[in-house]
């Protein structure tokens, strides 16, 4: 993978999406039957079924494509029960949406569902899930070619580092968890793209703070990243995972970092009874490091049925000031 090449002050256009939970177009084999994925397929069947829709999901991709963002950022669940099957769609979906050069990908929870055995599960999406050259040669815990996470890409001054929550978990439990290797080996990425002058940009599926979600829901060693963060910043975070739109800031030594949550790119209707329609952000980069201006535009559903539109603009170098029709919640 090669780094994008911006020049000068011209702006680095990132587009992110998050939690498009492609629709299943089969049952559930008895082969993969467990008591998790019995009540994850009822579930889907009679209650996110009517929710969730792929046509959404391709008209987002459309209106994407019209705006020529630098990059694509999708920040887990694209599928549901972490079917083989699912995976494999999931697969031919990214392919036909561009190249690991052109898109990043880290899993989430429906993605990483329940344990499997002698099946490559997410590792069929390794190629958006790889560090490129310039990450390889950190001198971090990232080794040139291998699967491993935190992955670091560059695109010009901007820096994105993919992080992944998604772990098995038992019947009702939706919850995740970085691990020891990933947190020890964030804070040299961190720090060692902050020397350079680059734009910190984290990717992950979970909120990142424990006050963003239910113990049921979140991430378990969320203290533990929290206090990565404080210590060593970051520009921005990306996550998805609530279907909603949050705008969190946290305080950290070198300023205050905002994180950004995402509504489910597939939610077409109400009927789950969660989250906000669907959508994505287009996220404008303007400069350099901890001086970078950061604009947010949002484009997606304003009301079920409707066109893609956009909902709100916020510059988040001015963190009191909204610039849009609709604030994010």
């Amino acid at each position: 993978m090669e780094a994008v090449q911006k020049m000068g002050g011209t702006p680095l256009i990132l587009a992110h999406l998050s939690d498009p939970h492609l629709p299943m177009t089969g049952g559930l084999p008895l082969r993969h039957l467990t008591l998790k994925r019995t009540l994850g397929y009822l579930n889907w069947q009679f209650r996110r079924k009517g929710a969730f829709s792929g046509t959404l999901v391709d008209r987002l991709i459309a209106d994407i494509k019209e705006h020529e963002p630098d990059h694509v950022a999708v920040t887990g669940d694209l599928i549901n029960l972490g079917l083989p099957e699912e995976l494999e769609a999931a697969t031919q979906w990214l392919n036909a949406l561009g190249s690991g050069d052109e898109i990043s990908v880290i899993p989430g929870n429906h993605d990483i569902y329940a344990r499997f055995h002698r099946d490559p599960g997410v590792m069929r999406w390794r190629d958006y899930m790889l560090s490129d050259a310039f990450g390889c040669q950190l001198g971090s815990d990232i080794t040139a070619g291998a699967f491993g996470f935190p992955f670091v890409r560059r695109l010009g001054q901007v820096a994105l580092i993919g992080l992944n929550s998604g772990v098995p978990t038992p019947p009702f439990v939706a919850a995740g968890a970085l691990g020891e290797a990933q947190l020890l080996g964030l804070p040299s990425v961190l720090q060692k793209l902050r020397e350079l002058g680059l734009v910190r940009v984290v990717l992950i599926h979970h909120p990142p703070l424990a006050r963003q979600t239910s113990r049921r829901r979140g991430l378990r060693d969320a203290e533990a990243l929290e206090s990565v963060l404080k210590q060593h910043g970051a520009e921005l975070v990306l996550h998805g995972h609530n279907h909603t739109n949050t705008l969190t800031w946290l305080q950290s030594q070198s300023g205050e970092i905002p994180i950004l949550g995402i509504a489910s790119a597939g939610m077409a209707s109400a009927a789950e009874g969660v989250g906000a329609l669907g959508r994505y952000n287009l996220i404008r980069f303007t400069g350099e490091g901890e001086r970078c201006g950061i604009e947010v535009i949002g484009r997606g559903l304003a009301e079920v049925g409707g066109p893609i539109v956009e909902l709100d603009r916020r510059d988040l170098t001015r963190k009191d000031e909204l610039t849009a029709a609709v604030a994010l919640e």
